[in-house]
């Protein structure tokens, strides 16, 4: 679980530590902008702007009975915020694993890629998707005629 927050942590403490050095330069302005910066780098880095993460296990069986996508992702990685971005509210639809805090997660993402943990892998109806187009995976929330 700490290891999801080392990053968020380090550019908080970053921002905090340059925006004083600019305090004592003199510069409260600077250094209110190098704050908000950090923060703002630290909140989307965060596991904050993810749904809750569930384990591999209740989210493959949620996943049979209703459909949706699993979402295997980790804090950090970039291309699992620009999935999460670009998805938006759509996001709250589907199962998301947090590889980090799931073992069995990283074992089912290191099956489906040659034993490396690439995320995102989005999973729909039992077949894995590396990194995929976030348009592709709203289309697979779509109600199948």
């Amino acid at each position: 679980m700490t290891r999801a927050w080392i990053l968020p942590m380090v550019l908080v403490l970053c921002g905090s530590a340059l925006a004083m050095g600019q305090i004592s330069k003199g510069h409260p302005g600077t250094a209110a902008a190098l704050l908000l910066v950090f923060l703002a780098l630290a909140g989307v880095n965060s596991p904050l702007i993810f749904p809750k993460s569930i384990g591999v296990r209740e989210a493959q069986r949620r996943s049979v009975a209703d459909g949706r996508p699993v979402v295997f992702w980790r804090p950090g990685c970039m291309y699992c915020m620009r999935l999460r971005i670009r998805l938006g509210r759509s996001a709250r639809q589907l199962y998301w694993v947090n590889i980090w805090r799931d073992p069995a997660g990283a074992a089912v993402v290191r099956a489906a890629n040659d034993g490396n943990e690439t995320v995102p892998t989005v999973v729909v109806a039992g077949q894995p998707h590396t990194n995929p187009d976030p348009d592709w995976v709203r289309e697979q929330l779509s109600p199948r005629p």
